[in-house]
């Protein structure tokens, strides 16, 4: 297949790009920079150069390909709606150019996204293979910028590792490389309309995980109360303390999905969160 990324030369897209790649796929990749361009190339992909905005940029290339991974998402805290008035957009465009083909196209899921993904299931019935990938809030591996690294920042810090309250509540993970695997599994084969859960460790007690950074970062672990959470973790306060506990089971035997990489436990036992 000729697949078109968005997001190609991010963490998750770079890993997605070699998957692809590595499986006998032909890989357009959109990049804004020149620096994500020399990596797509390094990794034997095309590049597309552009950007979300460029509507025209976007159908045109859905309109070439075999299929669309859409995972770009502009993460401006700042102007969420804007963000999410992007995505809805490129994936109106995107699903445009593949009306009518039996293509698959496969979107990202985020936090109050459910307009983009209404509008991309509603391309299934346009004649187009569309499917919905959501993975756990964190995505972990080299290179991570997400989650767990804003942790180990605010653990540095502050010279201590936190919890909210008795850190029971669940956080469910999975590796990028595994999450790679799911993407291609989509694209090549996931029904119209599937809804498909990005996870491999179900559900990791948010203690277990501040007790391991606290331990490599040789500071005390602490429970903190709730009313406290905003003032310690800031804009992740409010997801620190929710329980996210998920299952991938459906997902797993739809596809035929077995992640293989280190559980987020282990992957931090490595080491290389705590080298910068």
């Amino acid at each position: 297949m000729r697949i078109f990324v968005t997001g190609a030369a991010g963490y998750i897209g770079t890993a997605v790009v070699r998957e692809l790649i590595g499986a006998g796929h032909q890989v357009v990749g959109l990049t804004r920079s020149e620096s994500g361009a020399h990596l797509l190339e390094s990794l034997g992909a095309e590049v597309a150069h552009g950007v979300l905005e460029d509507l025209d940029l976007l159908r045109s290339n859905a309109v070439t390909s075999d299929g669309v991974i859409h995972l770009a998402f502009n993460h401006d805290f700042s102007n969420f709606a804007g963000s999410l008035a992007t995505d809805l957009r490129a994936i109106e465009a995107l699903g445009e150019g593949l009306v009518g083909s039996n293509k698959p196209l496969v979107i990202t899921a985020h936090a109050n996204g459910k307009a983009s993904e209404d509008a991309a299931l509603a391309f299934k019935e346009q004649g187009v293979r569309a499917s919905i990938v959501s993975l756990a809030p964190s995505v972990h591996g080299e290179g991570d910028k997400g989650f767990v690294p804003q942790l180990i920042r605010i653990a540095k810090e502050r010279g201590s590792s936190a919890y909210i309250g008795d850190g029971t509540n669940r956080w469910p993970a999975i590796h990028r490389l595994d999450a790679a695997v799911l993407f291609r599994l989509a694209v090549e084969s996931a029904p119209a309309g599937s809804r498909l859960d990005g996870v491999d460790d179900k559900g990791i007690p948010f203690s277990d995980i501040a007790k391991v950074i606290g331990r490599h970062l040789d500071v005390p672990v602490v429970s903190i109360p709730p009313e406290e959470a905003q003032a310690v973790f800031g804009f992740l306060g409010m997801v620190a303390s929710l329980d996210l506990a998920r299952s991938s089971e459906g997902t797993k035997e739809l596809l035929g999905w077995k992640p293989i990489q280190l559980g987020l436990l282990a992957d931090l036992e490595q080491g290389h969160y705590f080298t910068k």
